[in-house]
Order: structure tokens, then C-alpha cells, then sequence
């Protein structure tokens, strides 16, 4: 009988076992359903996350860029507002400049047109060397003076140089053949000039020499003494020989009348 109780008892309890059985694997299951709901809660999450880091970088980049670009603009503002001043400074002294040109444009056309008189009538008071060349020249300049298309700063350039070509004469020495009018008649003579000492001729069979009298304004003969001493003259000025002590006549200066 005691056996049969024990079975009993074994059997209400297994038999309570299998009833419980279905609550526990719905408790199961509940456990394991809100783990993965967790699990995916914790995925959006962690994809937010990523999302919110992201969108935080791409802000922090162009919070950055923007940085920069506000400083580079910045500097190149700074750099405009030099470059605006000095702008400024140099369309005023362009300004100043313009007017002290026209100021200066009014006031060297007298002195070109002074100095080119001025020259014109030294080239007449001096000796009669290269008269040709020399009237070539003052004539070219002359017309020059009444040209448009020639600027003020041109026509001071050929004036400069012409009065340095007239002042190298006076430093030199030169032989050049050309006609002189002697007694009426033209001739063809060898001149020989001395700085702006005194000019010579002489014919070409040496049988005539003469000094120019810049006084007087004349052509005057030379003893025949003096012939070697022209023909020696010719040949240094030619660069046939060297240079030599020549015995010339030399005009006397004479004091300008005031």
C-alpha cells in the first residue's frame, strides 16, 4: 500500500510538471523576444549614433571650411583695402603729375623754340665749316618745330643732339673737300679745321692757302710759309700721320658787342 502512494505522488507530480511545462517555454519565449527587441533597439540606436556622428563630422568639417574661408577672406579683404589706398595715392599723384605735364608742356615750348634760334644764330656766327650739312640740319629742325605728329619730348631730343654735334666741333679736327668761291670762280679745296679755332683751305696743287677772318667775314691768303703746315694739318686730320706741333695763324679773339 505504501508503495502504491509513493507512485501516486509520483505521478501528480509529474503530471504537475507537464502542466508547467507550457508556462515556462511562454516565459521563454517572452525572454527571448524582448532580448531581440532590445537587440534591435540597441542596433537603431548604435545606427543613430552613426547617423548623429556622421551629420556631427560633416558639421565640424564645414564649421572648419568655413573657418578658413572667413580668415582667407579676412586676409584678402586687408589686401584689397591696400591696394584700394594704394590705388588711390597713385591716381593722385597721376592726377598731379597730369597737371604739372601741362604746366611743363606749356612752358618748354618757348624754351624749344628759344634754343633752336639761339642755335640758328650761332651756326651763323660761327666759321663756315660743313655749311651744307649744317643748314641741312637746322632746316630739318626748323620744320620739325611746326609738326603735330612730332611730340615736345621728340623735338627737345633732336634739339639736344644737334647742339651736341655742334659742340663736339669744337673738340676735333677735321679734313673735308667741298667748292669755295675764290675771285669770283668756284673751286674745289681741301679744308682743314681746327676745333673752332680757325679754318683753312688750301687748293688741291698746294698753290693756294687761305684762312677764314671771322671778323671781317672773309677768306684771306697765307703766305706760302705756312703751306706745309696745312698740307701736315690735312694728313693728321686725315689719320694719315701722327699727330704733330703744326705753326698756324690764329685769328685773334675779339671781345662780343654788347
Amino acid at each position: 500500500m505504501l508503495f502504491s502512494r509513493n507512485f501516486q505522488v509520483t505521478v501528480a507530480s509529474a503530471l504537475l510538471s507537464f502542466y508547467s511545462l507550457p508556462s515556462s517555454a511562454d516565459s521563454l519565449s517572452q525572454a527571448i523576444k524582448t532580448e531581440s527587441a532590445i537587440h534591435s533597439a540597441a542596433v537603431k540606436s548604435q545606427a543613430k549614433i552613426n547617423t548623429l556622428d556622421e551629420r556631427t563630422r560633416k558639421m565640424l568639417e564645414q564649421y572648419r571650411s568655413a573657418t578658413r574661408q572667413s580668415k582667407t577672406l579676412h586676409i584678402y579683404n586687408n589686401h584689397l583695402k591696400g591696394l584700394l589706398a594704394s590705388q588711390e595715392s597713385e591716381k593722385a599723384s597721376l592726377e598731379q603729375q597730369l597737371q604739372e605735364i601741362e604746366t611743363t608742356q606749356r612752358e618748354i615750348v618757348p624754351l624749344i623754340l628759344n634754343m633752336q634760334h639761339s642755335l640758328e644764330q650761332f651756326v651763323a656766327l660761327d666759321l663756315p665749316f660743313l655749311p651744307e650739312e649744317r643748314q641741312k640740319r637746322l632746316s630739318v629742325l626748323k620744320e620739325m618745330m611746326t609738326r603735330a605728329d612730332v611730340s615736345n619730348a621728340e623735338k627737345f631730343r633732336r634739339l639736344i643732339e644737334a647742339y651736341q654735334i655742334e659742340n663736339n666741333y669744337g673738340n676735333t679736327i677735321e679734313a673735308y673737300r667741298a667748292n669755295i668761291e675764290l675771285d669770283g670762280n668756284i673751286s674745289s679745296v681741301d679744308f682743314l679745321r681746327i676745333g673752332r679755332i680757325s679754318l683753312y683751305y688750301q687748293r688741291l696743287d698746294g698753290s693756294e692757302t687761305g684762312v677764314w677772318n671771322n671778323n671781317d667775314k672773309h677768306w684771306e691768303p697765307l703766305a706760302s710759309e705756312f703751306r706745309d703746315s696745312i698740307r701736315q694739318g690735312l694728313r693728321i686730320a686725315r689719320k694719315e700721320t701722327a699727330p704733330d706741333l703744326l705753326t698756324l695763324p690764329v685769328s685773334a679773339a675779339t671781345e662780343a658787342v654788347q
